[in-house]
């Protein structure tokens, strides 16, 4: 009986560590230039902006035998916002758009990644902007993973959502009711 009963629970462990074997964790390599976080909006409706968050950090855990079991986690630090013009930065961050002051964290957590089939990912979450969390979908694509020259590992994908600012609270000026995010990721394997 004993026996019977080390033995079904060596063989649990041991199915247990196959399937978690193959799901990779990685930190996303923004110290190392090699992810964005870039967003596009309209400007009354002329022409568009285009910017980027500078400071961000994150992981996912990806298992390209289950998309179910991956995840995604991403801390974005809202004062980085850069569009290229130090007035206009001023402006988007004050509490007239993003109040980076006051809410000066954005975070992405997954709760669904789903196999929309040849590399395309569907990623559902929650995004907390502004003082709001709101449920998202992100339409994903895996770019590649592999070997790096210097012995590790990395996966990278690109990423497209779009965010409705009155559904975070954030002022709408003319046409500008919305901002498209354009996201690539690449990550190191822990």
């Amino acid at each position: 009986m004993m026996k019977k009963l080390l033995l079904s629970v060596g063989l649990s462990a041991t199915l247990l560590m196959s399937t978690t074997i193959n799901a990779a964790d990685y930190v996303i390599d923004s110290k190392g230039a090699h992810a964005s976080v870039n967003f596009k909006v309209s400007h009354l409706g002329y022409s568009f902006i285009k910017g980027r968050f500078n400071d961000f950090d994150g992981t996912f855990s990806y298992d390209p035998k289950d998309i179910t079991a991956s995840t995604v986690k991403v801390n974005i630090d809202t004062t980085s916002l850069d569009s290229n013009h130090a007035e206009r930065d001023k402006h988007l961050r004050s509490d007239d758009f993003i109040n980076a002051k006051q809410f000066s964290n954005a975070v992405f957590v997954s709760n669904k990644v789903s196999d929309a089939g040849k590399g395309k990912l569907i990623i559902a979450g929650d995004l907390t902007l502004h003082g709001k969390t709101v449920p998202i979908t992100i339409d994903a694509m895996l770019i590649g993973e592999g070997q790096d020259p210097w012995g590790g590992t990395r996966a990278g994908f690109s990423g497209t959502t779009r965010l409705e600012l009155a559904d975070f609270g954030i002022k709408v000026m003319g046409s500008s009711s919305y901002v498209d995010m354009e996201l690539h990721i690449e990550g190191v394997k822990k």
